[in-house]
């Protein structure tokens, strides 16, 4: 993915928002007072050990005070936060979320759906043709790949790919981090899972991840509860699928009890997109707007790094030299990434289409 040259930070007045269609960023004199005025931003689904997400929310507020956070349901899904959207249509009360990060499937059927509404942040030409709606509608915020998150203490051989899970070592073990149904976390989880048996990208790996967590669950191996860092130190679910950025974090998190490690399955490497995109319904509009603004300024990119994630304009952050080299060097290996694969939309779509509609009826294992 080739990456053009940022805008800078400071956004002439001729780029102020007009009522057509796509928004352009603000002057942020401008935005930064409108947004004020409106006094709340209502996020959803952002648990604050995900990709740094709590310093994320607290560097937001201290830079603009005069803007309450108000923080719904940290542990929704994807699937989730489009529901809220929907069922908070017309609604200005708390429960309308001002705006989404959602996996890269959610975002064109939000679009075609009418439940986003476009906005073109001032660093819009660093972020990759490949991960943003060319209207502007939903844009990729940052990106890592599935691994397995290991608690040593108990698993005495951790696994190195998804085929190793299928073990008689891995009894009452392995868990995903969410509702397969509705998480995109889970689904892609499942997606991988179904392409490191050989099948094609798209539904036929939909397929076979559904066959595999079947198999999976009749070996007594697939514990039906989601895996967060909790279970995982306590033991319930000593092995944990999840998005590296999470698996880093949460192993910094154990300082050393449990001892842990994090392995990249050789088998597939699946590397996912996150987007983010403003409610059609938004209550506080500006404070979404500047919301993103903070999201794709160096600052905010920066913050999702240090929480492991690779941010959509790392490229253009590489190049411009604004990585810190000790944040550079508690990165893992890139080595480990080679082999990642990023699915296409039509490739997501269609095997979330199979795994949420099948799930039940091929797996069996209600995950909550």
């Amino acid at each position: 993915m080739k990456l053009h040259t940022a805008l800078t930070a400071s956004v002439s007045v001729a780029a102020i928002l007009t009522s057509i269609a796509p928004s352009y960023a603000a002057g942020l004199d401008d935005l930064v007072a409108a947004a004020t005025k409106e006094g709340q931003l209502t996020v959803i689904a952002l648990p604050h050990d995900w990709c740094g997400y709590g310093a994320v929310i607290d560097g937001f507020k201290k830079k603009y005070p005069g803007i309450a956070v108000n923080e719904l349901n940290p542990d929704a899904g994807s699937g989730d936060e489009i529901q809220a959207i929907k069922a908070n249509q017309g609604n200005t009360g708390p429960q309308a979320p001002d705006v989404i990060d959602v996996g890269l499937s959610f975002g064109p059927t939000a679009k075609t759906d009418k439940l986003i509404q476009p906005y073109k942040v001032s660093t819009w030409d660093s972020i990759p043709d490949t991960a943003k709606d060319a209207d502007g509608y939903w844009y990729g915020d940052y990106y890592g790949v599935l691994s397995f998150l290991v608690n040593d203490d108990i698993v005495k051989t951790a696994p190195k790919t998804w085929a190793d899970l299928q073990k008689s070592d891995y009894a009452n073990a392995v868990a995903l981090s969410g509702d397969p149904r509705v998480a995109n976390q889970a689904i892609q989880s499942v997606y991988a899972a179904g392409l490191s048996t050989g099948a094609k990208a798209g539904a036929d790996a939909g397929t076979a991840g559904l066959k595999y967590f079947a198999d999976l669950n009749k070996a007594g191996n697939f514990v039906p509860v989601i895996g967060k860092a909790a279970p995982l130190a306590q033991g319930t679910t000593p092995i944990v699928a999840t998005w590296d950025y999470n698996a880093l974090a949460w192993k910094d998190g154990f300082n050393g009890n449990p001892k842990a490690e994090v392995v990249v399955p050789s088998d597939s490497v699946v590397a996912g997109v996150y987007i983010q995109a403003i409610s059609a319904y938004a209550p506080h509009l500006n404070a979404a707007k500047l919301w993103m603004e903070y999201l794709y300024s160096d600052e905010g990119q920066l913050g999702w790094l240090a929480g492991y994630c690779h941010p959509i304009r790392f490229n253009d952050l590489a190049a411009k030299k604004a990585i810190p080299a000790d944040l550079l060097a508690k990165l893992p290996d890139p080595a480990l990434y080679a082999k990642a694969v990023f699915p296409t939309l039509d490739e997501q779509s269609a095997a979330k289409d199979v795994i949420a509609k099948n799930w039940d009826a091929t797996v069996g294992a209600n995950v909550k």
